[in-house]
């Protein structure tokens, strides 16, 4: 999607500080940080949102890989013990800002319930 900020990423047509990248998923630092650590895990195939992903090996394939990545990320940046938040937004209503899946890995701090940025 020639439009897509995270495609731009992906293509290397935008800057971004890659911290994992293999053949499917590249995470880079969220630029509105809720926490110390606040990382997006997208796929590098352009998906609008969870609500896009189909039943079956491929979605479920994909969604797992997410997490994964973000598990591992977690034990790079020292906060797998302490814990953190994964999070999906999806559509409008679940305030997903970007059009294509991404999932955020925060943490590195305490966490409340509400989610808003670090000042």
């Amino acid at each position: 999607m020639n439009d897509c900020i995270f495609c731009k990423i992906i293509d290397k047509k935008l800057p971004a500080e890659i911290v994992y990248e293999d053949d499917l998923v590249i995470a880079f630092p969220d630029i509105t940080k809720l926490a110390p650590v606040h990382i997006l895990i997208i796929p590098k195939e352009h998906i609008v949102s969870i609500n896009d992903l189909h039943d079956g090996v491929v979605g479920e394939g994909l969604a797992g890989r997410l997490i994964m990545v973000a598990k591992k990320l977690a034990e790079q940046k020292g906060i797998s013990h302490s814990g953190y938040k994964l999070l999906f937004r999806v559509g409008r209503d679940g305030n997903q800002e970007v059009p294509h899946i991404h999932l955020h890995l925060i943490g590195g701090a305490l966490l409340s319930e509400d989610i808003h940025p670090v000042e």
